[in-house]
């Protein structure tokens, strides 16, 4: 499968840099899947088969609890890799994989990545950095966890999220919600009516105001006091 499939590669942080000849060789090992929203990928206890590079979409990777409460552990975009760490310890994948939506992604088995990484050492390096960076992240989702409060991390979801898309208005920075309450709690390691619960505690304490999926944020350097003062 060649189509479009080295320039998806070369966006990849651990292929970027193959000379055309690495390149072609890895290209040839590539198959591309399609997964509608909503769509498994894999399961946490499947066994591994091989590594994932999200082309077009976004992936969202999670666990479940026995009683079915979802953690996300991240949310992968184009040019991220995923499942690297299974492919060379053995084991089973250790999260279950979803389309947030329509996606594509390419695909290497196990055996072909692998060897892959034997012939080219300098991708295995690449992959103990990324697998590195994720294990940062992972750590980050466990001090949050365990050291903070769904309020707490609630108002730094806000913050990040008006940053990062709000827009100014004469009552506040005005943020749109692209996911469901359902959606921030499984985000935020907690359940619906937590998140319901505190965004309308913050309402009625007057630093926000909410609509649906719309949100005004009156002052943003009040909340990041309440921030400070909550944690």
């Amino acid at each position: 499968m060649t189509d479009g499939a080295e320039a998806i590669l070369r966006k990849t942080p651990l292929f970027a840099s193959l000379t055309q000849k690495e390149m072609q060789s890895l290209v040839g090992r590539v198959t591309k899947r399609h997964f509608q929203r909503g769509e498994m990928l894999f399961s946490e206890g499947d066994s591994c088969t091989g590594l994932f590079l999200v082309a077009l979409g976004k992936i969202r990777i999670f666990k479940l609890s026995p009683a079915g409460r979802e953690q996300v552990l991240a949310v992968e975009g184009p040019g991220s890799s995923f499942a690297e760490l299974p492919v060379f310890d053995g084991g089973n994948y250790p999260a279950s994989a979803s389309a947030l939506e329509d996606a594509e992604v390419l695909f290497i088995s196990r055996k072909d990545f692998q060897n892959f990484c034997r012939e080219h050492p300098e991708v295995a390096l690449k992959v103990i950095a990324v697998v590195g960076s994720r294990l940062r992240r992972l750590v980050g989702i466990i001090e949050d966890l365990s050291f903070t409060t769904v309020r707490h991390r609630l108002i730094a979801l806000l913050l990040r999220s008006a940053r990062a898309s709000g827009t100014a208005s004469k009552e506040g920075v005005r943020v749109k919600l692209t996911k469901t309450h359902q959606d921030l709690a499984a985000e935020l390691g907690t359940v619906r009516e937590l998140v319901s619960r505190n965004l309308s505690r913050l309402q009625a304490e007057g630093y926000l105001e909410v609509d649906g999926r719309i949100i005004i944020v009156k002052d943003l350097a009040a909340l990041k006091r309440e921030q400070t003062s909550s944690e």
